[in-house]
């Protein structure tokens, strides 16, 4: 579904990617992990078309989406901070949001089930820039579902939500799993990886380190939690770098 081939990518001498080379199929759901600065925002801006690589190339259902658009309204993004104009209403945006879409292609399915479930309709007329960073990040996911995409990617989507909230968004992610859909999610919350998701990656320092199943991994490790699991390999790394 998405490959990335040999990707490379540097700022000046800071090399952030590193000949990434991934297979993301439809079904899965891929945690993508690192330390600050290992690349993992770098590498998701590249696939939304928002970082031009320096070399490799990004396959999108066979695809190459080097100077491609159409491909991006097959993917649901759902940024860690969602930066809205606050004069705006949550309404108008909504609104103007299925505009776009219509305009640009008939017969979209539209899915207001995380809507319906944050109860976003109650709030419809609050200006944007009002509303608390839980609340914003509601919106956010609201946006990421409502065209029904066949790619989901979900930057700490739990972040900022009570708990009420974060369980009926992660229902609603294993709900569009069970449907067969691609979806990336980046989280500093184990527990919520651990639930989610199937597959894991894990980059440092620009260079892709772990492309498992989690269930591999479990064997593997002999370790049931995804964040110990990556604690005794990163241990194991650093004990190999200074042998």
């Amino acid at each position: 579904m998405i490959k990335f081939e040999n990707i490379n990518k540097s700022f000046g001498k800071l090399e952030v990617l590193q000949n990434i080379s991934l297979n993301l199929e439809m079904g899965h759901s891929v945690a993508i992990l690192g330390p600050n600065g290992s690349g993992k925002t770098t590498l998701i801006k590249s696939l939304l078309g928002m970082v031009i690589p320096d070399s490799g190339q990004i396959l999108f259902d066979g695809k190459n989406i080097k100077n491609e658009f159409a491909y991006r309204s097959e993917i649901g993004y759902m940024p860690q901070i969602g930066n809205y104009p606050p004069n705006l209403k949550i309404a108008q945006l909504i609104d103007m949001m299925k505009d776009i879409r219509k305009g640009k292609k008939e017969g979209i399915i539209i899915d207001e089930e995380i809507i319906e479930l944050f109860k976003l309709k109650e709030m419809y007329q609050k200006p944007l820039g009002t509303l608390s960073g839980g609340t914003k990040q509601k919106v956010s996911a609201a946006l990421a579902f409502l065209f029904d995409p066949k790619v989901l990617i979900l930057d700490e989507p739990t972040a900022g939500l009570d708990p009420l909230a974060s369980e009926l968004l992660k229902g609603k992610i294993l709900e569009e799993k069970r449907k067969g859909k691609l979806i990336i999610i980046t989280s500093h919350i184990m527990a919520d990886l651990e639930e989610l998701s199937t597959h894991v990656v894990y980059m440092q320092e620009g260079k892709l380190k772990i492309f498992k199943e989690l269930e591999d991994l479990r064997i593997e490790y002999g370790e049931e939690r995804l964040g110990k699991i990556i604690a005794i390999f990163m241990k194991n790394n650093f004990e190999k770098t200074i042998a």
